[in-house]
């Protein structure tokens, strides 16, 4: 199981980006997905969840501004992020739970992709 990151770039405060990210390989079905970013010196922390059934977790530095969704039929997730800061520069993480029979799964992480935002 491959997941393909892309959506990242170079933008002004105040502007927006969108994230995709795309699972592929052997897929019975695909859980939980979400993003994760990693700013410079800092951990790497969760950003936005979201489950099958559509039940959304974020982080409350990102709420009102960021914006998760899926289409399961893609087994693809996105981050719409507007209203960017400074601050929500980083590294963004794709991850995703993926079940490759009824009953076994695995957790997945796409590459990186950066997100930079100026002031």
């Amino acid at each position: 199981v491959q997941l393909q990151a892309s959506g990242g770039g170079l933008v002004q405060a105040g502007g927006s980006l969108r994230l995709s990210c795309a699972a592929s390989g052997r897929i019975y079905n695909v859980r939980d997905m979400g993003w994760y970013r990693q700013a410079p010196g800092k951990q790497r922390e969760l950003v936005a969840m979201i489950s099958a059934g559509g039940k959304i977790k974020d982080a409350g530095s990102v709420t009102g501004r960021f914006t998760i969704s899926r289409d399961n039929a893609k087994n693809t997730v996105y981050l719409q992020m507007d209203s960017l800061k400074p601050e929500d520069t980083a590294l963004y993480y794709c991850h995703a739970y993926v079940y490759s029979d009824m009953w076994s799964y695995s957790d997945y992480w796409g590459q990186g992709t950066l997100v930079t935002v100026s002031s």
